[in-house]
């Protein structure tokens, strides 16, 4: 199984860089695992809310394969601890998932068509993070979902 951390905007800001690199580089030790950065449509300041949503969906929908699973980051989702997250992994890899594919959507959400396609919708707070930010946290709760799975020392540490 391959996990992917997918994001719309510009590439991981030296604030959240390292730490980013560093969980990324942890989770290798259990799973393949990459950053897809899907740069924003060219015009994007020049489209409405909605017209920019639809865009950056498409994007993503066509770069989706049928058989992924994606994992929305979605402020309405449901909100999992850290074992929730982890059986949410370890439950993909007995189903024989290929991908997981986490999602941290655009600047103003996601479009209706990838919130029909996501499988799961997750919170990860009730509060709001920058996008940046997110990137970190969700590389580190993967990380501490992998290493609860292998019982490890991480997430008591």
């Amino acid at each position: 199984m391959k996990l992917q951390f997918w994001t719309i905007g510009k590439g991981h800001e030296s604030y959240v860089k390292e730490g980013v690199d560093l969980f990324t580089r942890r989770i290798a030790n259990y799973y393949p695992v990459e950053w897809n950065i899907i740069a924003m449509p060219k015009n994007a300041a020049t489209l409405s809310e909605t017209d920019l949503k639809k865009k950056e969906g498409e994007i993503i929908l066509n770069s989706l394969q049928k058989e992924d699973y994606l994992v929305l980051l979605e402020e309405r989702g449901k909100q999992l601890n850290s074992e929730g997250v982890a059986s949410l992994i370890h439950s993909r890899g007995n189903e024989s998932v290929k991908n997981i594919i986490f999602l941290i959507g655009g600047s103003f959400g996601v479009s209706d068509a990838v919130k029909q396609r996501a499988n799961y919708n997750w919170s990860l707070s009730l509060l709001v993070f920058p996008h940046q930010l997110v990137r970190l946290l969700l590389a580190e709760q993967v990380y501490r979902a992998c290493s609860i799975n292998r019982n490890e020392k991480y997430h008591h540490s």
